[in-house]
């Protein structure tokens, strides 16, 4: 089993700002790794304090296959001068994938949290 990181940002607290950067990063992170949803153990979705509008997971469940994904919400750790309207993603996924051989996915203002990671 294997971790992958996402994380994408949101310009406004709207449900569909929301529900659409979660799609997008999940469906950037599925694709990048070629995994398939019967592959994800789990998902885990954190938002930061400044996003109220809607659960992240809940765009993530709209996604095909995301019927019987395990999602699950947490709310962000605030942290003096962290990234605003920030959603995390961690999936845990089955793959025979190296560390090395993971693409980790960060969007918009994101990618600045692991520059070393943005290709």
């Amino acid at each position: 089993m294997r971790g992958i990181r996402g994380a994408i940002t949101v310009e406004e607290n709207t449900a569909e700002a929301v529900m659409s950067a979660t799609q997008e990063v999940v469906k950037a992170m599925l694709e990048a790794n070629g995994i398939r949803t019967e592959d994800i153990g789990a998902a885990i979705f954190t938002a930061t304090e400044d996003i109220t509008a809607v659960f992240p997971a809940k765009g993530a469940r709209a996604l095909p296959g995301f019927d019987l994904v395990p999602l699950f919400d947490a709310r962000q750790m605030d942290v003096d001068g962290a990234l605003d309207h920030c959603i995390r993603v961690l999936l845990l996924v089955d793959t025979d994938k190296g560390q090395r051989d993971i693409k980790h996915i960060f969007l918009g203002r994101a990618k600045g949290l692991r520059p070393d990671l943005v290709k």
